[in-house]
């Protein structure tokens, strides 16, 4: 009689453990929004401070009380719109048709480290996107950072971000208008409003089963080491099952934190700036971002924000003191 099988069932949870391919997170969900406007941003993350606020939230013992709470700085220097994306439904999902890309190589000296500049045609590709508008069903923009406002030493990086709204025509509409623009984080986000954290954690290089996946420690007469697991599993079958915690690498993963509330927009950094700078980062020079609660991965690595996607209060006000 054969042996009865059955598919996996549960979630992987944080299956596969290994490094991110890139330094910077790649954002894979989507965020609603009924307005025509970019829904996510980045910004590099500067460290963390205390605040003190009015409690407003309805349903906890301090509510109106001034209590203290962790938040981390992030600066948001502005993202530059360099491009679109034209996307079309298939049998196998979405899949891009045209890319537009709008960069005067004489001004973009910056943008020449990451990709190469050459005649992109733009005004060619916008005539195609308007006379083909039916065939197309989604519209994102492409957006490259600025890190030397900040005077950070690192290159621009390049991605695309979603694009609120229902109608393609008025997604179109905005692409045109604000094509080789600046956005900030204050024309997306508004203070109070939660957001998801998407980021690249700390490396912390090859590490056992104990610190990397919270074996227990053997006991005192042990009589083998005891940071490590009793058994490799059972003598049948014949091999060792990828479910059994083995030592690797620990770190480097992307994780997405949901629900972060935006306590405080920012246009002036003096108005934080401690005289010798923030420890590990320096002067903010831009605009800046605070969130309640702490953010994945060390300073000065870019991190990405986006819409909640699965807030249901969505909007929180906030009384800082």
């Amino acid at each position: 009689m054969a042996a009865p099988k059955r598919p996996r069932r549960g979630s992987l949870a944080f299956y596969p453990r290994k490094r991110a391919k890139r330094i910077y997170p790649k954002i894979r969900g989507r965020a609603k929004s009924d307005k025509v406007k970019p829904l996510e941003f980045c910004g590099y993350k500067v460290g963390m401070t205390t605040l003190s606020m009015i409690d407003t939230r309805k349903t906890t013992p301090t509510k109106g009380e001034e209590i203290t709470t962790p938040a981390t700085i992030i600066e948001c220097p502005p993202l530059k719109i360099i491009g679109a994306r034209f996307y079309t439904n298939t049998n196998s999902g979405l899949k891009a048709v045209k890319d537009l890309i709008a960069i005067d190589s004489k001004k973009e000296k910056y943008i020449g480290r990451k990709m190469k500049l050459g005649e992109f045609r733009p005004n060619e590709k916008l005539e195609f996107a308007e006379k083909n508008i039916d065939k197309i069903d989604e519209i994102s923009l492409l957006v490259r950072t600025n890190p030397h406002v900040s005077k950070l030493k690192k290159k621009p990086e390049i991605f695309e971000i979603d694009i609120g709204g229902n109608d393609v025509k008025e997604k179109l509409k905005y692409v045109k208008e604000n094509l080789g623009k600046e956005i900030n984080a204050s024309d997306i986000f508004r203070e109070g409003e939660f957001v998801d954290v998407i980021a690249i954690t700390k490396g912390k290089g090859t590490q056992g089963v104990v610190k990397r996946f919270g074996v227990r420690l053997q006991f005192r007469k042990d009589m083998k080491h005891h940071r490590q697991i009793g058994t490799l599993g059972s003598q049948s079958p014949g091999r060792i099952r990828w479910t059994v915690p083995r030592a690797g690498q620990l770190g480097f993963f992307q994780r997405t934190e949901f629900n972060k509330r935006i306590l405080k927009i920012g246009n002036d950094p003096k108005e934080i700036n401690p005289k010798s700078g923030f420890t590990n980062y320096g002067i903010i020079r831009s605009s800046y971002l605070i969130l309640q609660g702490s953010v994945p991965g060390p300073k000065k690595r870019l991190i990405a924000l986006r819409l909640a996607a699965r807030s249901k209060i969505g909007f929180l006000p906030v009384e800082l003191k």
